[in-house]
């Protein structure tokens, strides 16, 4: 199992980047059980995200929009039940315990408190689900939050993560749901926070097999202006 670190400057940064290192260290792995048995590629990786804030924060060829990503943060991360879905990250952060009013009170009372961690992935998600069940595990396990120099910072976990499709609105979503906090913990406790790093862990972020002509075209040589666009901004910002 290959173990890589990418530390990127932002959202669509963080993108490429995870994209290229897979296609070019990823393990080949057969997944036998699960949402897609496929053969894949894959890393356990780590990946450090300098500027979050910074816009657009979807790249322009990624397979999501805005949009998305708004629904995303704010109904399937931030509030509760979705109709037809099993269950959101938000209804399990929400009961039945509501982690995130729990969280921002926390760290209203003690901005330096290093013990808040939001946990999503229940004991019971360890059992085999049956043919005719819906029920897959969360897929993000866990949200870790720790304020340094006046910066709220998350630390995500995700079991399995679809490095094409759905890391670029994960991230971003995050961020956005970064944002709705910090903005909840100035408003009710008279602070002034801003969003620092995300930082994301995954034993299995992978490209399916079905992708791997799209994951080719990205990271061709043809992508080089863009890579120094991205360059560029780093460099303006």
């Amino acid at each position: 199992m290959r173990y890589v670190s990418i530390e990127a400057f932002d959202c669509p940064d963080a993108w490429y980047k995870v994209l290229n290192t897979i296609w070019h260290q990823g393990d080949v792995y057969d997944v036998a059980y699960g949402s897609e048995p496929s053969s894949t590629r894959k890393l356990n990786l780590s990946i450090e995200i300098e500027h979050p804030e910074n816009r657009p924060l979807i790249a322009d060829k990624a397979p999501t929009d805005m949009k998305y990503v708004n629904f995303y943060a704010l109904k399937y991360l931030w509030s509760g039940v979705i109709e037809d879905e099993t269950y959101t990250y938000g209804s399990r952060l929400r009961e039945p315990i509501d982690q995130v009013d729990y969280t921002i009170r926390r760290i209203i009372e003690e901005p330096r408190d290093r013990q808040i961690t939001m946990v999503i992935r229940l004991p019971e998600d360890i059992k085999k689900r049956l043919k005719d069940q819906k029920h897959e595990p969360p897929c993000l396990s866990l949200m870790d939050i720790e304020v340094m120099d006046n910066k709220l910072h998350l630390t995500c976990y995700f079991r399995s993560w679809d490095a094409y499709a759905g890391l670029p609105s994960n991230i971003a979503g995050i961020q956005v749901f970064n944002e709705a906090m910090v903005s909840e913990i100035n408003a009710r406790g008279g602070l002034n926070l801003q969003t620092g790093k995300l930082v994301f862990h995954s034993k299995n972020c992978h490209i399916y097999e079905r992708l791997y002509e799209n994951i080719k075209e990205l990271i061709s040589p043809g992508e080089d202006q863009r890579r120094k666009f991205l360059e560029e901004r780093k460099t303006d910002n």
